[in-house]
């Protein structure tokens, strides 16, 4: 057998090449990446130097709208907390959502085993028809919803968000998680069923613990949605003290012609930024989470 001579100086240079590409590949990832970040951290920044901007910095033309051109204040921020019900509608919202991400997780959870796992005729189109409710638009349902919260005599109070709002969660995330069980396989729980669990105790020890990913996902959407719906916040609650942060900030800091554009800003970053925080805590998780729901579903 013949052995090929691999001439050195060329080697050499054949390594410079591949190590200078790669340098560069990187370099342009990372600038690639930088460029992104600034572009989406862009309104988080623009709203907290405004927040902290002056009036008479604010509007004056001439002044560059991304730097102090005169001092700062938190003048507004203070506005925000002492002037308007913002702390309440902060409190109302991170209870709503609780209360919405608990019952969609009591009720999405068993739904989606159930359609997965006991291998009914009508599981499949039962879990095609759960997604298609998701899909109706809210303005269609709005008369029907209106009436049931009449009905319950829960208008103008922020229980009926927490009544009308898993209408909404509650589908999408049957259908997310039932994707996500068709991924695990049925000899984890038939394997705890041989050793003696019930199929709830299976289910409850080996199942919900690999669902951990899709648990995220759902606790991350239905939260988000609770902290960003507008239309049946709107339209079934009207006391100030009952509304929740997507309908109480606009209404409170709006007031006819006139905005309070620097407390807004300010609501706007304290409320996105510890979500934003939050979801990048969790973000693999909840890619994880989507991904293997939408692919294996």
């Amino acid at each position: 057998m013949s052995t090929a001579v691999v001439d050195p100086a060329q080697a050499t240079r054949l390594r410079r090449h591949y190590r200078r590409r790669h340098l560069l590949s990187r370099t342009a990832l990372y600038t690639a990446a930088v460029l992104a970040a600034l572009v989406c951290a862009g309104p988080f920044g623009y709203g907290a130097i405004t927040a902290l901007k002056l009036n008479a910095d604010l509007y004056d033309a001439s002044n560059n709208p991304f730097v102090f051109n005169e001092p700062a204040t938190l003048d507004h921020v203070v506005f925000l907390f002492t002037d308007t019900a913002f702390a309440t509608f902060v409190w109302n919202t991170m209870w709503v959502g609780l209360l919405v991400v608990a019952i969609t997780l009591a009720l999405a959870v068993p739904a989606a085993y159930a359609l997965t796992r006991l291998d009914r005729p009508w599981a499949g189109p039962m879990g095609i028809a759960i997604f298609f409710v998701y899909l109706v638009p809210p303005t269609l349902l709005f008369l029907s919803l209106s009436r049931l919260v009449v009905a319950t005599g829960l208008q103008d109070s922020t229980w009926s968000l927490v009544l009308i709002y898993p209408t909404i969660t509650i589908p999408v995330s049957t259908w997310l998680l039932i994707g996500f069980l068709k991924a695990l396989p049925r000899d984890i729980e038939e394997q705890a069923m041989v050793d003696g669990y019930s199929r709830l105790g299976a289910f409850t020890r080996t199942v919900v613990p690999l669902l951990f990913p899709g648990v995220v996902a759902i606790v991350v959407f239905a939260f988000t949605l609770v902290a960003s719906e507008f239309i049946y916040a709107l339209a079934f609650v009207s006391p100030s003290s009952e509304k929740v942060v997507s309908t109480g900030v606009p209404t409170e800091l709006i007031r006819g012609d006139v905005f309070f554009w620097q407390s807004l800003q300010a609501a706007g970053v304290l409320i996105a930024v510890p979500i934003a925080l939050l979801f990048n805590l969790l973000l693999a998780r909840f890619i994880s989470g989507f991904t293997q729901g939408a692919v294996k579903g």
